[in-house]
């Protein structure tokens, strides 16, 4: 099962990012396998457990939550092919063994996810929310095979 996550950016573009094993952690920690050094990424947000058949996602007691579709992630959960995540201000969509062959940003199930993390979020960061990323972003592959990721990011 190949999996990429891909990133919508502000500007409209977008980032893909493989998954570099069966196991992968997301986090603000250097050692996560993908780097989100945002303060509202907890140090180990969540992890996705891929197999040959299935892909599950679950949260692991982040700060803001981890929300699939718009629904806050409680426990495992099984991710389809098009679904949408959201860490932080940040949104991707999985990309299952090709499909969706094509990515879109989503539409109308995410501001339940924003609603929720600003009741989480202190009123002055409401302005994280409305990060720009940098067109540039780079993520390299180590010897060991994490991701080292270096987003880089402009508060507006």
């Amino acid at each position: 099962m190949d999996v990429s996550l891909v990133l919508f950016k502000k500007n409209g573009s977008q980032k893909s990012f493989s998954l570099p094993s069966n196991i992968t952690v997301l986090g603000r920690r250097g050692d996560c396998d993908l780097c989100i050094p945002l303060g509202d990424v907890s140090r180990r947000h969540c992890q996705l457990d891929r197999n040959n058949e299935t892909l599950q996602i679950r949260d692991l007691g982040s700060r803001n939550g981890t929300f699939l579709n718009g629904e806050q992630v409680n426990g495992e959960t099984t991710v389809k092919a098009g679904d949408y995540l959201q860490i932080g201000p940040l949104t991707f969509q999985f990309q299952i063994d090709g499909e969706p062959q094509k990515t879109t940003p989503p539409q109308d199930h995410l501001p339940k996810a924003e609603e929720k993390q600003l009741a989480h979020t202190a009123a002055d960061d409401d302005d994280l929310l409305d990060l720009d990323i940098d067109e540039d972003v780079n993520v390299d592959l180590d010897d060991s095979g994490a991701f080292l990721d270096d987003l880089d990011l402009e508060k507006l």
